[in-house]
């Protein structure tokens, strides 16, 4: 049904907001561009199947989620935890105040990336679009097959929810001051800052 250049045009329209849904959905653990290749790995070999045209996205999506569910069941987890523990020595190694807060700054983005993971896929998913990825409230809506006002609704919610998330978490640090460390986040992590401020 479909040919090969079709195929990688699918591919190219759909990437970024694949990359979106495996954000709200794999472990922190996981790698974004791993699962992309294994969720375009599956569209190359079964998207053959589908019958319908019009069923690519939702279809996309769903192989998507799958991905990133299963990456969490994945036994090479243990050699990406090996990985964050050798970057995070790096880091640390480097020296000096800027260092110092960038870690910070990486620690805060990170603890906010895993609390909007937390937050229900209705509001994680378009959330994430947005702040992660840049995607607008029509191109979220195209995706997510809904309204543009139910995804500004969504989005508002979802950073309010963050929000108070944040809040909870944070008066239990200081209530527990010994607690150990965060592992220190990754790039895309940067973005759920301006998702729990509303950026």
């Amino acid at each position: 049904m479909f040919g090969p250049d079709e195929i990688r045009q699918i591919w190219r329209d759909h990437r970024r907001w694949v990359a979106a849904i495996l954000l709200a959905h794999k472990p922190r653990e996981t790698d974004v561009e791993d699962l992309l290749q294994v969720v375009a790995v599956a569209m190359v070999r079964k998207i053959g199947e589908l019958r319908d045209p019009s069923a690519v996205k939702p279809w996309l999506r769903t192989v998507a989620i799958n991905a990133a569910r299963a990456s969490g069941r994945d036994v090479s987890r243990s050699r990406r935890h090996l990985k964050l523990v050798r970057d995070r020595t790096v880091q640390i190694g480097s020296g000096g105040a800027d260092a110092g807060e960038s870690a910070t700054s990486r620690e805060e983005a990170g603890r906010l990336m895993d609390l909007a993971r937390t937050l229900p896929g209705g509001y994680r998913e378009p959330l994430l679009m947005r702040c992660v990825r840049g995607m607008s409230y029509k191109q979220i809506g195209a995706v997510l097959d809904l309204p543009e006002t139910t995804i500004e609704t969504r989005i508002a919610r979802g950073r309010r929810m963050l929000r108070e998330l944040a809040l909870n978490d944070s008066n239990k640090e200081t209530k527990n001051p010994g607690r150990s460390g965060r592992p220190v986040g990754k790039p895309e992590t940067r973005a759920a800052g301006q998702a729990a401020a509303g950026a």
